[in-house]
């Protein structure tokens, strides 16, 4: 995930000095939902704290606006309701005259309207997004924790976002899961259901959802731990946090996104942790005492580690572990060493950074469930970042041995209605037969072509290469890929647009990437296969519903 050190020693040298600052404050008693706050991004960023009376303030930063403001973000004061609370701010009374109650967030009657808005991946409705974390399946709900700045469009304030969905396309954002306390940020990590009641959290009938942590601070990060007895709803962080301190150990700050999951061989917790230079594995038998055990170097941040089958045979299984960069080793994993059996491999790339996947999918369903974070901006809007669309990865034999195939999950297909088909073009009428999408804001496309005379042939949209393959250097939009046929001329895209991103997987999954939608300015024309006497062997185009719909 992207981190700000300076950002966050400034955040703490503010918050550790505000006895020492003149602030304006007001009370208010909570009648609504929602506290709306006005911002704009050219205000320097102030510190806040909200509360009442003998509870654990709320203390963040924000761009508080006194004039007009580019846009509104908002609080959920569920927990506050009937309370009268105070607001201090160090910046200009005017803003915080501004701030008004409602059971509507400020432009919610435009919310996922907007001409700028995702129509099938998931958004936030105001703030930053980066990292997924705790992807967890409960009891009907796919859960989405991720790494959120509710006051700001931009990286701050790190909390953890929260939504759910019954089929991982539809979503229901819900109130902010974990926000920053005194011991700092929250960062990344990952989420289990302690069905046998290991931490003590739990009660009769009522497993415990357990959530596992980085704290982050100027001076070390921390892993830290808290519960949910209500699916998600409400947390309480563990009285004794943190449960890891390993600074002193590896002479570094950089300790941090535990992936945390249960090994049945051995009947104990795995947390897969990503320390200085790679991931460490730590065992533990209730959650909170952990015990350390291996490193495997070579990764950076967001750590996964999971069992997949190979060529979906249940007798013949690898363990993968993955990085935040969407590199990836295979190998063996004993409960406690990760042994891996060759180098590192990339099965996707672009905007795509910290994928996790998903923890506790019922066996009978028995997929491996992946979620990526989309580094992608959308001009104009009160909301930043989004997740790319879920895929199922899989093991599958190749000539070099198993490797990492994604698709987009079985879900999405209801998102896609079919409405034309082609065979046998050449790029000149393929490019013909195109013009009426030029302007749709959301398409689905598959296309396969072959190389005929050309070395080097494509697909742009007004000027954006969404596909371009050298066969001279063996380039995909600029890296290596070489087809399981070494000497195919053919290669096979299956490209999803959104308002401000294109996803491509290519040849059935076996390698993936995604970018911001970017057309050149005054480019007319439109999509375009370019190569010279290149077939388009088949070309299909499908129109997209928008999972906001029902909003």
């Amino acid at each position: 995930m992207i981190k700000s050190t300076i950002n966050t020693i400034l955040t703490y040298a503010l918050l550790f000095s505000w006895n020492n600052v003149s602030a304006a404050d007001i009370t208010m008693k909570i009648t609504k939902r929602y506290l709306n706050f006005p911002i704009s991004q050219k205000e320097e960023r102030k510190m806040m704290k909200l509360g009442a009376s003998g509870e654990e303030e709320r203390s963040f930063k924000i761009r508080l606006t006194g004039g007009a403001p580019e846009y509104w973000v908002f609080t959920d004061m569920t927990a506050y309701k009937g309370k009268t609370i105070k607001i201090s701010y160090e910046g200009d009374q005017a803003g915080l005259n501004k701030i008004y109650q409602d059971d509507k967030i400020a432009g919610q009657d435009s919310l996922y309207q907007e001409y700028n808005r995702p129509q099938f991946h998931f958004t936030t409705r105001r703030g930053w997004v980066n990292d997924p974390n705790g992807l967890i399946f409960y009891e009907g709900e796919y859960h989405l924790f991720y790494q959120h700045n509710p006051y700001e469009k931009e990286w701050e304030n790190m909390s953890w976002g929260h939504a759910i969905s019954k089929d991982l396309i539809h979503w229901e954002e819900l109130s902010v899961a974990l926000h920053p306390d005194k011991l700092g940020t929250m960062f990344s990590g990952s989420a289990v259901i302690d069905y046998d009641n290991t931490s003590g959290f739990g009660k009769p009938g009522i497993p415990a959802m357990v959530a596992a942590y980085t704290v982050d601070n100027p001076d070390r990060q921390i892993q830290c731990i808290a519960y949910s007895l209500d699916k998600g709803r409400t947390w309480v962080k563990y009285a004794k946090n943190p449960v890891i301190n390993s600074k002193e150990k590896w002479n570094s700050k950089d300790t941090r996104d535990p992936r945390v999951f249960w090994y049945q061989p051995g009947q104990h917790w795995v947390m897969v942790l990503n320390e200085r230079d790679g991931h460490s594995i730590y065992t533990s038998g209730n959650l909170k005492d952990w015990k350390y055990e291996s490193h495997t170097t070579g990764f950076w941040e967001c750590p996964d580690l999971f069992e997949l089958p190979v060529d979906d045979d249940p007798n013949h299984t690898k363990w993968v572990m993955y990085g935040a960069s969407n590199t990836y080793m295979i190998g063996s994993f004993d409960g406690k060493r990760f042994t891996p059996e060759g180098g590192k491999y990339y099965f996707s790339a672009g905007t795509i950074y910290a994928a996790q996947t998903y923890s506790n999918i019922p066996p009978a369903d028995g997929r491996r469930i992946q979620l990526g974070w989309g580094r992608i901006a959308h001009p104009g809007m009160p909301f930043n970042g989004m997740m790319l669309l879920p895929t199922e990865l899989k093991l599958r034999t190749t000539r070099n041995g198993p490797r990492l195939f994604s698709n987009p999950i079985r879900e999405t297909v209801q998102l896609f209605e079919p409405v034309k088909k082609w065979n046998n073009l050449t790029s000149g009428d393929a490019n013909q037969r195109m013009k009426e999408f030029y302007n749709a804001s959301c398409l689905r496309i598959k296309t396969t072509f072959k190389l005929s005379h050309a070395t080097d042939a494509g697909f742009n949209l007004f000027g954006q290469r969404i596909v371009g393959y050298d066969m001279n250097f063996n380039l995909l939009n600029g890296l290596f890929y070489s087809p399981e046929d070494m000497t195919s001329m053919e290669l096979t895209a299956d490209i999803y647009i959104d308002n401000t991103s294109i996803e491509v997987f290519i040849d059935g999954g076996a390698y993936s990437y995604s970018m911001e939608r970017k057309p050149e300015l005054n480019n007319q024309e439109g999509f375009h296969f370019w190569g010279n006497n290149i077939d388009i062997k088949n070309l299909e185009v499908f129109t997209v519903k928008s999972i906001w719909n029902n909003r």
